[in-house]
């Protein structure tokens, strides 16, 4: 995660592990729901870009 830009992961911390919605996690912020939706885009790439195979492997299964 310290390798995503600060911004980014700040979004992915607050709206895939505190459970954040959209319009929460962009008022903990002070941003947009559309900021906080393509930050959140942008995080997830780099996160797929850094992690590459070793992603699929934390998802559920199922």
């Amino acid at each position: 995660m310290r390798a995503v830009p600060a911004r980014q992961r700040a979004v992915l911390v607050l709206r895939y592990l505190e459970g954040l919605d959209v319009g929460a996690t962009a008022a903990a912020l002070g941003c947009s729901e559309g900021t906080v939706k393509s930050q959140a885009a942008r995080g997830l790439a780099a996160l797929r870009t850094i992690l590459g195979d070793a992603l699929d492997d934390l998802r559920p299964a199922g």
